[in-house]
């Protein structure tokens, strides 16, 4: 659904990305016939040259391509929506990028990844793979390890956190540098400078500056000091695992559940004013739609709240944020093209940069990123309260990356195992069997995924 935020970003950025066409693909055709209207509205709404069109295989639209963006959800929100759901009732969070859930999304995404980027490998040897797709630390590490193809993966999580800091600290974004380490969805910020002076102290102390960094209230305060680091929301479903699923289990569903909902919305009054020819009405409704879901994130973990609450909606302009996915795939563009090099948080191998990790290892890390390169780089080794966990993670990853590409079962099984927000062998079958369901006596696939028949 963030496809026409990323052709506002295209079409806004197209002279320095040097993009003339812009080709969007979606499985199912009338969802696509939606993006490619709503996206043309977009450019009409706020001028430019970019031309837009839907192709109708992978093939038609790598082939050629300088970028390929992707963002693929398998099984769809609705899917996302059920795994939250096994998670909860199972007695775990509900998240699509970690716990149960979130094994579920990435060993049915691995296979098709790897798949997607052989394609681009093959027919856009030369583009570079922007990877949208969650859970994208660990997707970029899939591809990495088992394609050819150029990969950088990217996510607004660490970005939007610096903003937050720079916001609260009444400076310039561009004069606020954030020391940060970790991997994608399980990152934190362990130093802050302004204008190459320490202000960690500063903003640790102030009860005031750390509750204006998340849109809900998430961490105890005390325990950003005592860790001397602040984490990244998502760390809220490893620190306040209990806590997001006593909120989960008051509220009655999850943030699937009401994305899904959102969405349906959304799509329904997008289609009725397309189809009315009134594309201004159509670009109202999605700006509505992304302030809603933006301005309603982790209410529901945190508070027991709804995204459908009254006043939870964002204020202002959501194409124009300083933040965002749009804003950082451009900016990673922008810089690859040697149009606008910059420094940029991204998932990419760790090359030595890291000192806790293989060089191979996908991190998640400022990387100087000019002209068909990006390069790590260097910082200081992980703190010891979280060495532990990271490391932890990154077993994991390779456990069910490992587990897909050689079908087997247990080996999923102990990749639930190693993951810090499982972390337990018994349940780990009937989770499986609950989230990708399993062979039946005839061999037939009763599966929402992959079966991994053998064990």
């Amino acid at each position: 659904m963030r496809s026409p935020l990323v052709v506002f970003g295209v079409n806004e950025a197209a002279e320095a990305l040097g993009a003339a066409e812009m080709v969007l693909y979606d499985p199912d055709p009338a969802r696509l016939r939606i993006m490619v209207d709503l996206g043309r509205a977009i450019v009409r709404r706020f001028g430019g040259d970019l031309r837009l069109r839907g192709a109708t295989s992978l093939e038609e639209t790598i082939e050629g391509a300088d970028f390929v963006l992707n963002s693929i959800r398998i099984g769809g929100i609705a899917g996302r929506a059920a795994d939250e759901r096994v998670s909860i009732e199972q007695g775990y969070p509900g998240q699509e990028t970690t716990g149960p859930a979130g094994v579920a999304m990435a060993l049915r995404t691995i296979p098709v990844a790897i798949e997607q980027a052989r394609l681009v490998e093959r027919l856009s040897p030369a583009a570079w793979l922007v990877n949208f797709t969650n859970p994208a630390g660990l997707i970029t590490q899939a591809v990495s390890d088992h394609s050819k193809a150029r990969i950088v993966g990217i996510c607004d999580t660490p970005t939007e956190l610096f903003h937050n800091i720079a916001r609260a600290l009444g400076e310039p974004a561009d004069e606020v540098e954030c020391d940060y380490v970790g991997l994608n969805h399980l990152g934190w910020v362990r130093g802050v400078r302004v204008r190459g002076e320490d202000v960690f102290d500063r903003l640790l102390e102030s009860d005031e500056l750390l509750r204006q960094l998340y849109l809900a209230p998430l961490f105890d305060l005390a325990m950003i000091r005592t860790l001397r680091l602040i984490p990244t929301e998502y760390l809220f479903f490893y620190y306040e695992r209990r806590r997001a699923l006593d909120n989960q289990r008051r509220q009655g569903g999850s943030r699937g559940a009401e994305i899904q909902r959102l969405n349906d919305d959304l799509l329904s009054a997008l289609t009725a004013r397309l189809d009315a020819g009134d594309g201004d009405a159509a670009v109202d409704i999605y700006a509505a739609y992304l302030n809603q879901r933006s301005g309603s994130y982790m209410k529901l973990e945190a508070e027991g709240g709804s995204a459908f609450d009254h006043g939870v909606s964002l204020d202002g302009d959501p194409f124009r944020v300083a933040t965002g996915y749009h804003r950082i795939a451009i900016d990673v563009m922008s810089a690859l093209t040697g149009a606008k090099p910059a420094r940029i948080v991204v998932n990419t191998r760790n090359r030595g940069a890291l000192p806790d990790l293989p060089d191979e290892d996908i991190v998640e890390i400022a990387s100087d990123i000019s002209m068909d390169a990006i390069v790590p780089r260097p910082i200081a080794p992980l703190p010891d309260a979280v060495h532990g966990l990271v490391r932890s993670v990154k077993a994991y990853e390779r456990a069910a990356i490992a587990s897909v590409l050689d079908d087997r079962r247990l080996v999923a099984r102990k990749a639930m195992l190693i993951h810090p927000a499982i972390g337990e062998w018994t349940p780990s079958g009937d989770l499986l069997d609950a989230l990708l369901g399993h062979a039946g006596d005839d061999g037939e696939c009763l599966c929402h995924g992959p079966v991994l028949r053998r064990p």
